[in-house]
């Protein structure tokens, strides 16, 4: 549950906008090897469609968090999602040419590259504005459930975004279908995140008014409520307010452990597709982008059960989650490695998608409470960042080491999820979540 001062009209419409995007990049993600395969791209040109997106991301992240903290945060979340969206319709017309073979394989993936370079351009500014909507509307008590309820958006839209994607694979559009559906669905949710969502704007504000995250604060019908004891507080740490870069001391601990959990996590999910049609599927076609959705849904099936229940149920603490996650997550990582079939790997990936469901939620809210609520916006830009970063190498590094041998991406990811899960039990600061 929400807190009294963040209605829950709002935080839906903040989950939506996140759920889209996380759908998008699903569906994107479990057709995307077989359009390769199908095309005739390379598996590592695939690796690198993301990997330069991820890298635009990481530097436009903290940009566009501190204009979320000038403009506010609708704003921002109109950006992003209408930065994806025209990114997802390039992205699906130049997939369709493709298919069509009206342009070569090379071309096609030098086209779609750019398409999907402008989902990190615009596309990472919904993210720590959402963040930052959430955190500067919760108490430090109550923010790291919030926060792990809105990360449930990217569990949720993981099991919607290859649950679906099949039902807009028709004639016509082909692979691309999945791509045109969801340009159209985020036209829609923008529609209702600007006519939904306060204008938070401060260059909106009558004059004398105050700025950035004190403003973000919304009232309902202008009457002051729960909200204006803590815009009030916003205001009284603006003189405080400084850049939150990833190296800052605060939440240097909290950057590696979670650049860390969300490389492994990269590398080997994105290589989970190449493995299902080489192990399983024996060959790409719709019948492998349909096993390779079921087992993203079981994945995000398992991180929504982590998320919206063990998390809540057991009030689990930001160093508690960071440590039992990445255990949990070396144990399902290593059973990817062995699994002889397709029923063990979904079980396998959905242990992984627990362990991960928890830590990188427990990473994003220790963040969040180590800064003061004036820095919210910052610090959801350099977690937003650190998540983009996670994309850049590790996906091309995942799929490089299961081109030498399928399972060893995975033993050496299990060794790395309980490596971070020591760092996790063994730093100080991590140990330390407390609010600031």
């Amino acid at each position: 549950m929400t807190a009294a001062s963040l209605p829950r009209q709002h935080f839906a419409l903040v989950f939506a906008a996140l759920l889209v995007t996380a759908a998008g990049n699903t569906a994107l993600q479990s057709v995307l090897p077989v359009i390769g395969r199908a095309i005739g791209i390379p598996d590592l040109g695939i690796a690198f469609v993301f990997s330069l997106s991820a890298l635009i991301w990481t530097f436009s992240a903290p940009y566009w968090a501190q204009q979320s903290d000038r403009r506010g945060r609708r704003l921002l979340l109109e950006v992003g999602l209408a930065g994806f969206g025209l990114s997802m319709l390039l992205c699906a017309i130049v997939i369709l040419a493709g298919i069509r073979g009206l342009l070569a394989p090379l071309l096609t993936l030098g086209l779609f590259t750019l398409a999907r370079a402008l989902f990190g351009v615009f596309g990472s500014a919904a993210n720590p504005a959402a963040q930052a909507f959430v955190a500067s509307r919760t108490t430090p008590a109550e923010r790291t459930s919030a926060l792990a309820l809105l990360s449930s958006a990217f569990g949720l839209g993981t099991i919607l975004g290859p649950g679906v994607a099949p039902f807009f694979i028709l004639p016509g559009v082909a692979l691309s279908g999945p791509m045109f559906a969801f340009t159209a669905i985020a036209a829609v949710v923008t529609v209702m995140v600007r006519l939904g969502l306060p204008d938070d704007d401060p260059t909106h504000a009558a004059p004398g008014a105050g700025r950035g995250a004190a403003v973000s604060i919304a009232s309902i019908g202008g009457a002051p409520g729960g909200a204006h004891v803590l815009a009030a507080d916003a205001a009284s740490e603006s003189g405080e307010r400084r850049r939150v870069s990833v190296f800052d001391a605060r939440v240097r601990a909290f950057m590696i452990y979670g650049f860390a959990a969300g490389s492994l996590q990269a590398a080997t999910g994105q290589a989970l597709g190449f493995l299902i049609i080489d192990r399983i599927a024996e060959g790409a076609g719709t019948g492998a982008a349909k096993l390779i959705g079921v087992a993203f849904m079981a994945g995000a099936a398992a991180t929504l059960l982590v998320q919206w229940g063990i998390i809540r149920m057991f009030a689990l603490t930001p160093s508690q989650l960071m440590r039992w996650g990445a255990l949990l997550a070396a144990i399902g990582t290593a059973g990817l490695a062995v699994a002889p079939d397709f029923h063990a790997l979904v079980i396998a990936f959905a242990l992984q998608s627990a362990g991960f469901g928890m830590a990188r939620p427990g990473f994003t809210a220790g963040a969040s409470l180590a800064v003061n609520r004036a820095d919210q916006g910052a610090v959801a830009g350099a977690v937003t960042s650190v998540n983009g970063a996670c994309f850049v190498a590790a996906p091309a590094v995942g799929i490089g080491l299961y081109e030498l041998m399928p399972a060893l991406p995975y033993w050496l990811a299990a060794a790395g999820c309980l490596a971070i899960g020591v760092y996790a039990f063994g730093n100080r600061q991590l140990s330390d979540s407390r609010p600031h």
